[in-house]
This record gives structure tokens, sequence and C-alpha cells, in this order.
């Protein structure tokens, strides 16, 4: 298979999750990394260059909620597309993530159709050039 579909880092402190999702995307065609928490992001992403990060909110260093915000405040990872998968499910959670600019929402527990057609979602508008 000569065709990646995008890089996606995989964020997420909890190793069971974080396989899960990134066995879901690399069946499907992505590149995948991985991060164990939001500090660990941070020193890896400009190395990945991912199209998308997926991100958890509760984790252990730095939560979700920092991680995104120092992620669009950075002018080298600002456009990088950002989709929270979290079990935090309320619509404050939901209304903060947009807040900072998070570009998706997934809810815990998910099914993993709906997270691949998101992240397939996210990297595609991340490969098109906007006008």
């Amino acid at each position: 298979m000569d065709e990646v579909l995008g890089r996606v880092l995989v964020v997420d402190d909890d190793e069971v999750i974080r396989q899960l999702i990134a066995v879901n995307l690399s069946l499907e065609g992505f590149q995948v990394e991985t991060a164990t928490d939001g500090q660990d992001c941070l020193e890896r992403v400009n190395s990945v260059q991912p199209d998308v990060i997926t991100l958890d909110v509760m984790m252990p260093r730095l939560d979700g909620w920092m991680t995104a915000t120092k992620l669009r405040a950075d002018e080298s990872t600002k456009h990088i597309k950002i989709m929270m998968v979290t079990a935090r499910a309320q619509e404050d959670d939901k209304k903060r993530g947009l807040g900072i600019g998070v570009d998706a929402y997934l809810t815990k527990p998910f099914d993993p159709a709906e997270l691949i057609q998101a992240v397939r979602d996210l990297a595609l508008a991340a490969r098109t050039p906007t006008a």
C-alpha cells in the first residue's frame, strides 16, 4: 500500500485505549504514532508532523485542554487538526473544546467506525489546500 491516508498522533494515558485507536487507524491506512500524555505530545509533535491529533482530556502532567491550547498558540502546530477523544461528555466540555479550536469531539466509549470516519474527514481537510 503506497498511499498513506495521513499521519495521526494518538494521545491517551490509557494504554488499552491508545492501542485500540492506533490499531484501528493503522488498519485503515493511516501512519500512526502514539504519545502517553499532553507533555509527550508536545515533545513529539514537530518530529511526527501529524495531520491529525486524537487527544484525551484527563491525563497526567498536561491535560488535553492545555495541550490543545498550546498547540493552537504555536505557529508551527496551529494548523494541525485536533479531535478530542474523551469520557468528558458534558455540553460544557464540548463548548470548551470548540472555544479552544478543537476540530472534532468524540466521546468514550466510541464506535471505531465513527472514529475512523472522523479522522479520515479531518485528514482530508488537513491535506486540502485552502483558497
